[in-house]
């Protein structure tokens, strides 16, 4: 194999495919990559995903182009394996998602003109003649969330199923009413721990309830409740990694402040951003 740098995507594509076929050569290829299975991989397209979008949030071209090889190679090492059980390969991979992409998007490719606001119906009537002709022209059995996979982070699950609800009429009129059940789920939290006894089952219950208001209410105020998440404690670890850093230059460590002595340390960390700002 060559080791030249092909200057074309195609090219390219080739030749990663080359690559992870002398991998997962039973004669010479690596002994780590002939064990994996699509089960076993799992995990680590799970870590690579997110480790791009960790890239793409600090907003570093050179370790997003490098995360999303390493995604890529994920793909390719499924079709691969696809490839030696004859489920499917890359170039069925990639026609599936290419023949989906022009039948979901015909106000692109066959011109058929619709009206911005109508583009969201389209798209689930169009999933859901697909899931019809999947099922053999029987009407889908599935219910409306069954196409929202479980597996899903909490908070994209959460945002996914209330949105799926909100398109046939199941919504707040706006986003107050939803603030009224955040303050409704914080109250049952309150009551759930003024108990002398805790039960945490319940209090388990009525966090989940809290923390799905307030998806409701990014949802309802245009947020992705997961980027707000990820962003909040982006910046808590690097206002904290200050703290820390004041906290050694004038104590010697971290540990054995008191909890007044930390407080006032971030305060002053959150002043001194305020000022740079």
């Amino acid at each position: 194999m060559s080791d030249a740098k092909p200057i074309d995507p195609a090219g390219a594509l080739e030749r990663l495919l080359t690559i992870m076929a002398r991998l997962r050569s039973p004669d010479g290829g690596c002994p780590w990559d002939v064990q994996q299975t699509m089960q076993s991989l799992t995990r680590y397209t799970l870590e690579e995903a997110y480790e791009a979008v960790d890239a793409i949030e600090r907003n570093a071209p050179d370790d997003i182009k490098d995360e999303l090889g390493d995604l890529l190679f994920q793909i390719v090492f499924y079709a691969q394996i696809g490839a030696e059980q004859k489920l499917f390969d890359f170039t069925a991979i990639a026609n599936a998602i290419s023949d989906k992409m022009v039948r979901r998007h015909p106000h692109v490719f066959a011109r058929a003109m619709t009206d911005e606001t109508k583009l969201a119906e389209q798209w689930e009537a169009i999933k859901a003649t697909e899931r019809q002709q999947q099922s053999g022209g029987k009407p889908a059995p599935a219910a409306l969330l069954d196409s929202v996979p479980t597996g899903l982070p909490a908070l994209m699950y959460a945002q996914k199923i209330q949105k799926k609800c909100a398109r046939v009429g199941f919504d707040w009129p706006d986003f107050a009413p939803v603030l009224d059940k955040v303050r409704e789920e914080i109250d049952e939290i309150q009551a759930e721990l003024a108990v002398k006894q805790i039960n945490h089952a319940a209090l388990e219950a009525e966090i989940g309830d809290a923390l799905f208001a307030l998806v409701n209410v990014a949802r309802h105020c245009q947020v992705d409740a997961d980027a707000a998440l990820r962003r909040a404690s982006l910046k808590f670890s690097r206002r904290f990694g200050q703290v820390e850093a004041l906290a050694t230059a004038r104590h010697g460590s971290l540990y054995g402040l008191e909890l007044a002595e930390l407080e006032a340390l971030w305060q002053q960390v959150k002043a001194d951003e305020t000022k740079a700002s």
